[in-house]
């Protein structure tokens, strides 16, 4: 099937939208520690979506697996643990930086180092900006840049606009310099999941050979790579049940009175991009005023989860239609996200109350992320058209 980069586009859009709609149903979720309801999630984002899904789309899953290098796969999963690291730092930057600077540093350097570090690791960097497709990929990747700050900027100006027992309210440990230090290391570790699909390729050729359908063919580096991050959360996790004291809530509802201390590094942990953080003080957890909706608990983590899955469902489609750019991508998936959730801010009036010149900061962002994808569909699609270009002019010439 040949590359068809607009339609790569479509599908990386799909997967911003999944990315930036993904938390709603965990706000349906009543009376779980942000630990529980994150590991509950997650086992369907990590565990029960890419392998049902894998089984159903793909061809002998189990066989492609075994069938794969060793090498891919460790490489796979050990970028998984990183990017899951990268998952957990992204909430101390919230926590020092607050949620607009800290998403505009930590995004940058996640989108940055996520799209072109796997070529540059690869040694094919500077070949990939010297053809006229890869001058229109490298401008894309620059205004999807300056869209990320130009939306991190409007989102400062909102900040600066709340009033100052606001500001205290949701940044109370702002520190530039640990939010900076921390932003770099998040950004760059959450680019690891771009990494490990990159290490991951053999098994998606594998997987073709098998005859999987070229669309479907990333659906197993998903198993891998996701794997990896399902370790990393969730031994994170059961380290804040044990130290918090909320394992029990799987289970059963909340004992006669409990006190569980909440606070400190531990207790802040937020999944990048998008997510919500946890910090807080001490909670008094009283049964008689407290009941647990487990079933409905149960199925609006499901539903998160799964719906977490979908970006990386629908960016592995992207992928395979981008042609000898798929490193571009990563821009195209980290510019889809910062849409939609900004427009979904918008749609929930988060942005009610800004003054003009923030509205308008935040329109130009969007319109230069949005742009920005545009760009570089394009560049794809010159691309895409070279082998049909070339052949046409041997049809044409004399020369046999």
């Amino acid at each position: 099937m040949a590359a068809n980069p607009f339609l790569g586009v479509a599908f990386h859009w799909l997967g911003g939208l999944a990315a930036g709609s993904f938390y709603a149903p965990y706000r349906r979720v009543q009376n779980w520690a942000w630990e529980v309801y994150w590991l509950v999630g997650g086992f369907f984002s990590w565990i029960i979506a890419p392998w049902v899904i894998a089984a159903l789309y793909t061809n002998d899953l189990p066989a492609v697996l075994r069938e794969a290098p060793v090498r891919a796969l460790g490489l796979a999963y050990f970028w998984g643990i990183m990017w899951g690291l990268g998952g957990l730092t992204f909430g101390l930057t919230m926590r020092f930086l607050g949620m607009s600077l800290g998403m505009a540093v930590a995004l940058s350097y996640c989108s940055a180092f996520g799209t072109l570090m796997p070529p540059l690791f690869a040694g094919t960097l500077g070949e990939k900006f010297s053809t006229p497709s890869g001058h229109w990929i490298g401008a894309g990747i620059v205004v999807c840049l300056f869209g990320i700050v130009v939306t991190g900027l409007a989102g400062m100006s909102k900040d600066r606009e709340m009033p100052e027992d606001k500001k205290k309210e949701v940044i109370k440990e702002f520190s530039f310099r640990k939010g900076i230090a921390v932003a770099t290391l998040s950004g760059i570790l959450s680019a690891c999941f771009a990494y490990g699909l990159n290490a991951a390729a053999p098994i998606a050729e594998i997987s073709a050979r098998h005859g999987t359908k070229v669309l479907w063919t990333g659906l197993p580096k998903l198993c891998v790579v996701l794997l990896g991050g399902f370790t990393t959360n969730c031994l994170w996790c059961l380290l804040l049940n044990r130290r918090n004291g909320t394992g029990y809530q799987y289970f059963r509802q909340a004992p006669r009175r409990a006190t569980r201390p909440r606070g400190g590094l531990l207790a802040v942990a937020v999944d990048a991009p998008g997510g919500g953080t946890v910090v807080g003080g001490p909670v008094t957890v009283d049964a008689a005023a407290m009941r647990v909706p487990m079933l409905s608990n149960y199925l609006f983590c499901a539903l998160a989860g799964v719906t977490w899955y979908l970006q990386f469902f629908f960016y592995t489609m992207g992928e395979t239609q981008m042609g000898d750019y798929q490193f571009s991508s990563w821009t195209l998936h980290m510019a889809s996200i910062i849409i939609f959730s900004s427009l979904w801010g918008i749609a929930l009036q988060e942005w009610k109350g800004s003054g003009r010149g923030t509205k308008m900061k935040l329109a130009l962002g969007l319109l230069m992320l949005i742009l920005s994808t545009i760009i570089i569909g394009y560049g794809n699609y010159l691309d895409a058209q070279q082998p049909l270009d070339q052949s046409i002019v041997q049809a044409e010439s004399p020369i046999s």
